[in-house]
């Protein structure tokens, strides 16, 4: 289970926090102040930071801009400070979540899953797809067939990637356009056939085993 750091140098707010998680499996461990995490980062990690922004010494938004300056990771803020300019920015520093003091335990609780969970489908998302002899990497941004990379254009490629997360499901024209070309796109949907003819004649000479295939009338599915 993940686990999550929390700082602030109120000790009852600081186990009122650590009892919740642990009740959710999280591995807690809780600091007073930002210098006490400081110490601790130098030897491990967390996966999520919850950190008060009224800290004696370094504040929270301070600490959140020199976390954001050497780690990706989480971080809710929980404070007494419930103004909007306070809210503001500290998610311009980098904060995921704002939270103001007095709160629901079982509210932070939910934001604390949300975030995880909104990770988690990023992750997936960044995740290899493999369909037959097919292979498609998003991260890189490449596409091989029978190990051989093939050479697609960025929008060949952002078809292809969208069809081929949703095997043997029809995407219409007009959603093509919007999820590849963008909403604010004002060309016609001819982009899209131009588009899908070139990525079959590519996969048809390479030997892909999917297939992309027209539903008349509508749009196109790959069908795995």
């Amino acid at each position: 289970m993940a686990v999550i750091w929390v700082v602030d140098d109120e000790e009852n707010i600081r186990n009122l926090i650590r009892r919740y998680l642990e009740k959710e499996a999280y591995t807690v461990r809780t600091f007073a102040s930002a210098e006490e995490l400081g110490n601790a980062l130098v030897s491990s990690l967390p996966d999520m930071f919850i950190l008060d922004i009224m800290l004696p010494g370094t504040d929270g938004l301070a600490l959140c801009r020199s976390i954001r300056e050497n780690y990706d990771l989480p971080i809710i803020f929980v404070s007494a400070r419930g103004e909007e300019f306070d809210r503001v920015l500290g998610l311009e520093l980098g904060g995921d979540d704002y939270l103001a003091k007095p709160f629901s335990p079982r509210e932070l609780i939910i934001r604390v899953k949300n975030i995880f969970r909104r990770i988690q489908t990023i992750d997936n998302h960044d995740q290899k797809i493999v369909h037959n002899n097919t292979m498609i990497d998003p991260q890189k941004r490449i596409i091989t067939i029978n190990g051989e990379e093939v050479n697609f254009t960025g929008k060949e490629f952002d078809l292809f990637l969208l069809l081929a997360r949703s095997p043997n499901r029809p995407f219409s024209r007009q959603v093509m356009l919007e999820k590849v070309w963008g909403f604010d796109y004002d060309g016609e949907e001819r982009a899209v056939d131009d588009t899908v003819k070139r990525i079959r004649k590519k996969i048809r000479e390479k030997g892909a085993l999917p297939a992309l295939s027209t539903v008349w009338g509508y749009g196109y599915k790959l069908d795995v």
